[in-house]
């Protein structure tokens, strides 16, 4: 019975290691892009806070916020790497 498991769960293994390594691809090109975009983002911000006001501002710097390394591409790599130990775990039950 453990054998028919360990075939079912084979395709998955490939699945989750193929998925694994395109989301990583696409988390290391995306960081450097939306790095140098955060910083543009930043720049204008605050020349919106001198030119247009304090909100105007203010939403663009949080823009900036979300698409700088610490924001939402933060949240890629994490899920990225929730994806990896999936996969780890469905090696180790395979193989082991």
């Amino acid at each position: 019975m453990r054998l028919v498991g360990k075939l079912l769960a084979l395709p998955f293994v490939m699945a989750t290691g193929i998925l694994y390594l395109v989301c990583k691809f696409l988390v290391m090109a995306s960081g450097a892009v939306l790095g140098i975009l955060s910083g543009i983002m930043f720049l204008a911000a605050l020349a919106l806070f001198f030119a247009a006001g304090f909100w105007p501002g203010l939403s663009w710097l949080a823009a900036a916020f979300l698409i700088s390394p610490y924001g939402l591409p933060m949240a890629a790599a994490w899920l990225t790497g929730m994806i990896g130990s999936i996969n780890g775990v469905l090696k180790d039950f395979v193989s082991g």
